[in-house]
């Protein structure tokens, strides 16, 4: 019977002490109050913010379908702050356990304001989407991961706070740290910096065609913080250092908005003036009435006798194209390089081409 009632006996001491000074009973209770509010979560994930996105659809403005997504996370996080709350105020705890409940309670609390401040740039961006006029893409993408960086930092720092870290050694460790290594990236902040003049001044998008003499052509892939991704025609993928956008002249060939067509036509020295005056006015009809080219003051066709060169008369044509496409532009080139030849030969005339006479003096 001893046995038994020593048992009994420790039983009820553990019951009654529990954990943290707090009894075995209470600890129930709270559990079972932190579990209702467990359940709330799930509610709210299934039913409130379920039907709240179907709402949202039925409406023509993306910027609630925006708001409700990005709070959803912040919504059932909100439940587990509350029921912890509750359940720790209905328990007893002693002085020195009570400080550090409170402490966690003031975390979670923390931890929900900064993450709904976190959430919150997701709505802004959708806003910010409507200056893409000022600010490129790319750029308002920039703006709004810094923000995000910077919260979570702020979160951060709060958090150590309420746990008695002092962050003002940290930070003065970390500037120390942050002169050293910039001293050895400085790679690194001319790239960063030149990154964010391509997308200051619109340099160039994602999508667009670019060439930089001697160091890339291609279609923009991404603008990264640090280089640049350009896929080249033969579909390799080049990774190139921001500073090369900012240090050489880039050609944006998606920007252009006059495709020109620029020869010089190489003809033999014995074509007659006729054949010259037939050839150039046969050259400028097709131009001039062909719905492919451009003709205005703006875009200026000439077709002309140029000079005379070593070894050929050489005729200048220049004109532009309706379309800005491409693909569509070379095929207007080779009907236009066709139709030369052919004019060329129906005045029984002939290219010229590189030559040079030798001439053997005998003695």
């Amino acid at each position: 019977m001893n046995i038994f009632e020593n048992f009994l006996d420790l039983f009820l001491e553990v019951w009654n002490k529990g954990i943290l000074g707090v009894d075995i009973f209470q600890i129930l209770i709270g559990l079972a109050i932190f579990l209702i509010f467990l359940l709330f979560r799930g509610l709210i994930s299934k039913v409130i913010i379920r039907r709240l996105e179907k709402l949202t659809k039925k409406t023509s403005n993306k910027l609630d379908d925006t708001f409700v997504q990005a709070m959803e996370g912040p919504a059932r996080f909100l439940p587990i702050v509350i029921g912890f709350f509750i359940a720790s105020y209905y328990l007893d705890f002693s002085p020195e356990s009570q400080k550090f409940i409170t402490n966690v309670n003031k975390t979670l609390i923390t931890i929900l304001i900064f993450w709904l401040m976190h959430q919150f740039i997701q709505p802004v961006s959708y806003l910010l989407g409507g200056l893409e006029k000022v600010l490129s893409r790319e750029l308002i993408g920039w703006i709004i991961k810094a923000l995000k960086i910077l919260i979570f930092i702020l979160g951060a720092a709060a958090v150590l706070e309420l746990w008695g870290i002092k962050i003002g050694p940290i930070i003065a460790g970390l500037g120390l740290f942050g002169v050293a290594v910039a001293l050895g990236a400085q790679d690194l902040f001319k790239n960063l910096i030149s990154g964010i003049l391509v997308l200051v001044e619109k340099r160039f998008k994602v999508g667009e065609w670019i060439i930089v003499e001697n160091v890339i052509e291609g279609i923009v892939e991404n603008i990264g913080f640090r280089s640049t991704a350009v896929r080249k025609f033969d579909k390799s993928l080049a990774i190139i250092p921001n500073f090369q956008f900012a240090e050489n002249a880039v050609i944006n060939v998606s920007a252009t908005t006059n495709w020109r067509i620029s020869w010089i036509i190489t003809l033999q020295y014995n074509t007659t003036i006729e054949q010259l005056k037939n050839i150039r006015d046969e050259i400028e009809k097709y131009i001039t009435s062909n719905k492919d080219y451009k003709i205005s003051d703006n875009t200026e066709h000439a077709v002309r006798v140029d000079k005379f060169s070593d070894s050929s008369i050489d005729m200048y044509v220049r004109c532009f194209t309706v379309t800005d496409d491409w693909s569509e532009w070379l095929k207007v080139k080779e009907r236009l390089a066709l139709v030369i030849k052919e004019i060329v030969e129906k005045n029984n005339a002939s290219f010229a081409f590189p030559s040079q006479s030798i001439y053997v003096e005998k003695k």
